[in-house]
């Protein structure tokens, strides 16, 4: 319909989005994208850290196809925040226009969700819808994307433009699954669209669905099966970090949970290229097990490992020790499984890259290593010879 503004508004239906395996309908009539089906999220057991991640939209974005030079989008956003530390940075909604960037902005109100790390105490402060606009578009007919921020739980309550709006369907590109911890959802990243995975996505040119989730890329058996039932043509799983700064197994318990992470993944792709990606580079925790702790000095947030190096010899998991048991399981497997593949993390991000691009946090690459990493991925992966390559023409054609 037109409101007395010109504008048209356009009801927000489960054709406009992409990168989502769930949209939940809210009771205030928004639609919320999810990253885990409802059935997984139901057996988070408590977990808030894992519900609030997978509600984070890495990777979602709204597509349609418009001549509008003007766009409106309402939004009620839950922002994170930690008593006694610096408030985070504004989430970015990132404007794609055919495929290339063209704006990005960001959204006032929403809800405050502050956490207190003392004791866990959770407190909503409840505020107003807010609003991305993006104008100056051209007016011509385009493909407009716009994608969502991964820090902030994003409800979507109306979309408004100048001209029509109509579904894209979806193209013949492949559809690339990948699941890992914060650093693949984004950590400290300028946006969606410029994580890692998000840039190598776009080098190799293939659909990302971004199943990236801070602090819980912990083997669950649900993510698994949610990587099982999702369709897709080309699948890797970043395993490692959140287990050592968790400290959450030891070497006993890890192979046997890698095998049954792989192997159902595998009942519902017993063929797709499935690559398994070590852990990047992170000092703290190459020879020091977890857990590790947030400390805050001089304003800023950084993360010590609190275990002991000595303990590794005693089944605690280390990053050099994760690394290592990947490889072999990694070996050991393909040997049946040709389809399975192994990348070392520090090819992504290593000791050269630590030097010139330190962790701020410790913990978390900066913007400027997520790019290096997309780049990498996409050349490692998506180039001539990686396991995500593009087949070659048959021969004869």
């Amino acid at each position: 319909m037109t409101d007395s503004y010109g504008w048209i508004t356009t009801p927000l239906t489960d054709d406009l989005l992409r990168g989502a395996l769930d949209l939940e309908r809210t009771a205030r009539g928004g639609l919320l994208p999810h990253r885990l089906p409802a059935r997984a999220r139901a057996q988070f057991g408590g977990d808030e850290q894992g519900a609030q991640a997978e509600s984070q939209p890495s990777g979602v974005r709204l597509v349609f196809r418009t001549r509008a030079t003007a766009v409106e989008l309402d939004v009620l956003r839950t922002v994170l925040g930690y008593r006694g530390f610096p408030p985070r940075p504004d989430g970015a909604y990132d404007l794609h226009v055919d495929g290339e960037p063209a704006g990005r902005a960001t959204a006032g109100g929403g809800d405050l969700l502050l956490v207190d790390l003392d004791d866990g105490s959770r407190e909503r402060v409840p505020g107003p819808v807010g609003t991305v606009r993006f104008d100056g578009l051209p007016g011509r007919e385009k493909v407009v994307e716009i994608w969502l921020p991964y820090t902030e739980t994003t409800e979507l309550t109306g979309l408004r433009t100048d001209a029509p709006v109509t579904a894209v369907e979806p193209g013949g590109r492949r559809v690339w699954l990948h699941h890992g911890s914060s650093i693949s959802q984004g950590s400290a990243a300028d946006s969606s669209a410029t994580v890692w995975p998000a840039l190598a996505a776009a080098a190799g040119g293939v659909e990302l669905v971004n199943l990236g989730l801070g602090g819980s890329a912990l083997l669950d058996p649900f993510t698994a099966r949610a990587l099982r039932d999702t369709p897709a043509d080309l699948i890797s799983v970043k395993i490692g970090i959140n287990l050592v700064n968790l400290d959450l197994m030891r070497l006993r318990a890890f192979g046997p949970a890698v095998h049954g992470f792989l192997d159902t993944v595998r009942e519902g792709h017993p063929t797709t290229p499935l690559l398994v990606v070590s852990p990047v580079l992170c000092p703290a925790h190459e020879d020091t097990p977890g857990p590790a702790a947030p400390e805050l000095s001089d304003g800023k947030v950084r993360f010590t490992a609190l275990g002991d190096p000595s303990e590794a010899a005693l089944g605690k998991l280390t990053l050099r020790v994760v690394r290592e048991e990947l490889a072999r399981i990694v070996a050991l497997r393909a040997a049946d499984d040709p389809g399975l593949h192994h990348l070392d993390g520090r090819e992504l991000y290593g000791e050269a890259d630590a030097a010139e691009l330190p962790l701020p946090d410790r913990l978390h690459p900066d913007a400027a290593a997520h790019r290096r990493m997309g780049e990498r991925f996409g050349a490692l992966a998506f180039g001539p010879g990686g396991p995500f390559a593009a087949p070659g023409p048959s021969a004869g054609v």
